[in-house]
């Protein structure tokens, strides 16, 4: 059980370490058209902390309603069906995968800013980073409270002490400058001299990417089982510690990136002024860029000590998906909608195949967009307001149903004032979200909006299928229903003795009929079993298909089609010998016939297929010594 001063950095990195982003974003797309539209900066912050105190509000009705950690999927699911739940599941998915790109690629820009060298590297830095993720993930490593505390602290001391310390410069007359503060910013083509409408929509655009703020609110409702009791005061009480931290350090981020005069763009071409070549220098961050005005310089102590805080409760964040993600495709796999091997937990207990699948995933975003944090936060949060929409449009719901039943006056006042602030929160978050499908669309967001559906049509495809199997397994009235004959066939290429130990199992099993089939490749070697078949005396007729294309599978499945039409009620077991091999290049020197013929024998209805193995000496020595090495540490179960 965590007491609150743990929980804080368990679950709250995420949202936290948003703010060495959030104002960096939304300074990007207000210099799109030169330095004219900075004045809108404080009123689209302000935009971003009203509506984080509203979900921060929201997701505190959330951790009361449900105090076994209920989540966005398991409010959609309970309170708006299971559509809804495949929604909002879908878009958590996605958010996840974009978690660990945009905080490996955010934490890696802090690290470059601080070793301007590292830049030619930056896509290599980051696989870097999301390969040792998942090692340490693949191998168990749980994360401690005090592994995310420490980090998380630095941070949050650090961020808080250059605040303070540039707002009492600024206010005893030396505010701090940024390096960028004499830099001109060109506009872009069709951004310069907006007005009325289009002016409207560079500000909405801009309070979409400061949204990013408000990324990871949700996880402290998901782990409310996690607190010391009493839970739901105390998750409470972390969530709105953590709101209060994030609206503190990302409204006076912004407002010592103002005072300073930071330029941020994306391209460092628009800056007039940059030293270097714009086409291969980078541009410090803009939390890098004041850790340097503030504390006296990219070479003093307290820049390194912000950048290495900054990048390490980044990393963090991205660490936490790599919990989220697994756990959420395992409730969906127990629940039928993704396949399930993504439920099995591997050697180190962790559920590897999830931990796997969202490391290619990130990897893969992170390759295709170059590791650009600008680039990547387009498709970032749609996802995260549609889960945060339907969640509250849930406890909307939820509390309406309380109400059906409820008398005691005292308590439905309660109940109205959660359902009013989970309605606001509703209603503000699907704002948000047709601003941010709106405004980012074209930048990249039509990807989310694709692959959400996509997800969703898979997830349902799944159910499905899983439901169609389980209809045709279940056992018909009437118990056991035995077969009205057996008629054995067993398959021969040579005399040998993995044919003999299959044609005694086969004789052992006392089948009506029991045949030995062979395929006629060469006369020659027909002939040579014949006559060893007939000097052993062996009791089993020898039945041999002629082949003219040395077609060995086909043969056989003619003859068993044929001898089905003849008997179509009754059962046909097909016995297959075959030596089982100690190394894997081993197989390399065998044709694996017996593997492509009972590949195809499983799809003949009314055929049991049986392989009779002979162990060869490789694969006792093999056994031998896996033996001696002791059991497993862990595995799989079946099904």
């Amino acid at each position: 059980m965590l007491p609150k001063r743990i929980a804080l950095p368990v679950f709250a990195s995420d949202p936290l370490s948003s703010v060495a982003y959030a104002t960096q974003e939304i300074l990007l797309v207000l210099t799109l058209g030169g330095l004219a539209y900075l004045y809108l900066a404080p009123w689209v912050a302000a935009g971003v902390v009203v509506l984080l105190a509203v979900v921060v509000l929201s997701y505190r009705q959330v951790v009361r309603a449900y105090p076994s950690g209920g989540g966005s999927y398991e409010v959609a699911s309970r309170n708006l069906g299971p559509s809804a739940g495949l929604v909002v599941a879908s878009a958590l998915m996605v958010d996840y995968v974009m978690t660990v790109a945009v905080s490996v690629a955010a934490g890696v820009d802090n690290i470059i800013s601080a070793v301007p060298d590292l830049a030619p590297y930056r896509v290599a830095v980051n696989l870097g980073f999301v390969a040792l993720l998942t090692a340490m993930n693949l191998r168990g490593v749980r994360e401690s409270g005090r592994l995310f505390a420490v980090p998380t602290y630095l941070f949050i001391a650090g961020v808080l002490a250059m605040v303070v310390i540039g707002l009492l410069q600024t206010a005893f007359g030396h505010a701090p400058v940024a390096e960028s503060a004499g830099w001109e910013v060109h506009a872009e083509p069709g951004h310069a001299g907006l007005t009325g409408m289009a002016l409207v929509l560079l500000a909405l655009r801009a309070f979409s990417s400061g949204c990013t703020a408000l990324t990871g609110v949700e996880a402290i409702s998901n782990g409310v089982p996690a607190f010391r009791p009493p839970k739901e005061r105390n998750a409470a009480s972390t969530m709105a510690l953590m709101g209060g931290l994030s609206i503190t350090m990302f409204a006076g981020i912004t407002a010592l990136a103002l005072i300073a005069d930071v330029r941020y763009v994306e391209d460092a071409c628009q800056l007039a002024g940059f030293p270097g070549d714009c086409g291969t220098g980078t541009q410090r961050t803009v939390i890098a860029q004041l850790a340097a005005a503030v504390f006296g310089g990219p070479d003093s102590v307290m820049f390194f000590y912000i950048q290495a805080a900054t990048a390490l409760i980044l990393i963090l964040a991205a660490n936490t998906a790599f919990n989220g993600f697994p756990l959420l495709a395992a409730i969906l796999a127990e629940h039928r909608y993704l396949p399930r091997q993504l439920h099995t937990r591997g050697d180190r207990l962790a559920f590897s195949n999830g931990i796997v699948i969202l490391s290619l995933l990130a990897g893969a975003l992170i390759y295709a967009f170059d590791g650009s944090v600008t680039r990547l936060i387009q498709l970032y949060i749609l996802g995260v307001f549609t889960s945060f929409t339907l969640s509250q449009a849930g406890m909307v719901r939820h509390w309406n149903q309380e109400l059906a039943g409820m008398t005691d006056p005292v308590l439905r006042r309660g109940v109205h004032r959660s359902r009013l602030i989970n309605a606001l929160g509703a209603c503000l978050t699907a704002l948000v979200l047709v601003v941010v499908l709106f405004t980012k669309f074209t930048h990249g967001a039509y990807l989310v909006v694709i692959a959400v559906p996509v997800l969703f049509v898979m997830m349902r495809g799944i159910r499905r299928h899983y439901d169609q199997v389980a209809r045709q397994l279940r056992p018909q009235p009437g118990g056991i229903v035995l077969p009205g004959r057996t008629h054995a066939v067993v398959l021969v290429s040579q005399l040998h003795q993995p044919t003999l130990r299959a044609l005694g199992y086969a004789k052992a099993t006392r089948p009506d009929t029991l045949t030995a089939l062979t395929v006629r490749i060469s006369e020659e070697e027909i002939e040579g079993l014949r006559a060893e078949w007939e000097e052993r005396g062996i009791p089993v007729p020898l039945t041999v298909m002629s082949s003219p294309y040395r077609d060995i599978t086909g043969s056989v499945l003619e003859y068993i089609a044929r001898l089905h039409r003849t008997h179509p009620e009754d059962l046909i077991a097909v016995y297959i010998p075959e030596y089982v091999v100690g190394h894997w290049w081993e197989h390399l020197l065998h044709n694996q016939s017996a593997l492509r013929l009972k590949a195809r024998l499983l799809f003949q209805r009314g055929v049991m297929v049986t392989s009779v193995p002979w162990q060869l000496d490789s694969s006792h020595r093999v056994a031998a010594q896996r033996l001696r090495q002791g059991p497993p540490r862990g595995g799989a179960g079946l099904g």
